[in-house]
């Protein structure tokens, strides 16, 4: 994989900041429908929330004898990012399983993913009230260049759909106070208490399935695995948002997010979204990268 310039892309209008191709992207000009993860991707209300889960893994998890805190909140880190994208239950039963592989007795992983919503909602509770009153404007919790793009997406008369692994109540609310409602109306999917009535696999089958499309014409963009992952599955194109959260516009890669994205079969990243009508007109095979 390379790492495009603006002089390795040939567009009409070339792109400005960094845009990475895996060897086999190729352009999907039937592209009709778009689906976007929400956190990470979009919003970033809910940014800084592995500082709240990490910590409280660690706090929960029994330690093993001889165990380091160091080596115990790197194992917790890890079962965390391994599970990104999907719905948070699942992060919270891999720590009632690993609380029962010590010897513990964990606690439903319902009640730990309500702690642990209680608990992030401490910390971002500012940006929140922030957004409702005006003082926060929702470009500053937004991705660099978000708005703009779901713009060019509309304009170009493509349906656009919003599936998160965040609770949907949360999800809605977050949108609207972003102001994305409009772009997304009724499609706007997120988790519910219940896990197994939603998972992103079932909103694209759905996608596909309601407006009778091929996997093909479907294109994905997200920050976590699970979304690329089930795009690839059913043939679609996969963007991955390699979005460095806490240095929001400064239009570089999070590394960790790039590798494991590329790793599950992501065709190009890109760390926002400032380069917006090159990017479509790539996709459509209006302008191709240089070989």
């Amino acid at each position: 994989m390379k790492q495009s310039t603006p002089e390795s892309v040939n567009t009409p209008n070339k792109f400005a900041g960094l845009v990475e191709f895996s060897p086999g992207f190729s352009p999907r000009p039937g592209v009709s429908h778009v689906l976007f993860d929400f956190d990470g991707t979009l919003s970033l209300i809910r940014q800084g929330w592995p500082e709240v889960m990490v910590p409280m893994f660690v706090e929960m998890l029994p330690p093993s004898p001889g165990e380091t805190p160091e080596v115990r909140r790197q194992l917790c880190y890890d079962d965390i990012m391994r599970l990104n994208g999907k719905q948070t239950i699942y992060q919270m039963m891999q720590l009632a399983e690993r609380i029962k592989e010590r010897g513990g007795t964990p606690c439903d992983p319902l009640w730990y993913k309500h702690e642990y919503l209680r608990r992030l909602d401490e910390k971002i509770q500012h940006r929140q009230e922030g957004l409702r009153s005006g003082q926060v404007q929702p470009d500053d919790c937004l991705v660099y260049g978000s708005r703009a793009f779901l713009e060019h997406l509309q304009n170009r008369g493509l349906a656009l759909y919003l599936a998160s692994g965040t609770d949907e109540i949360f999800v809605k609310k977050e949108a609207e106070l972003l102001g994305l409602t409009r772009f997304f109306g009724p499609h706007i999917y997120g988790a519910v208490d219940d896990y197994k009535q939603f998972s992103k696999k079932i909103v694209i089958e759905r996608i596909l399935r309601e407006n009778r499309i091929l996997g093909e014409q479907l294109l994905s963009f997200g920050d976590g695995y699970v979304e690329i992952q089930n795009t690839k599955e059913v043939g679609g194109l996969a963007v991955a948002v390699a979005s460095d959260e806490a240095n929001n516009g400064a239009g570089r890669f999070d590394e960790w997010k790039r590798q494991r994205l590329f790793g599950v079969g992501a065709d190009l990243a890109i760390p926002d979204f400032r380069d917006a009508q090159p990017l479509v007109e790539c996709v459509f095979g209006e302008g191709t990268p240089v070989a």
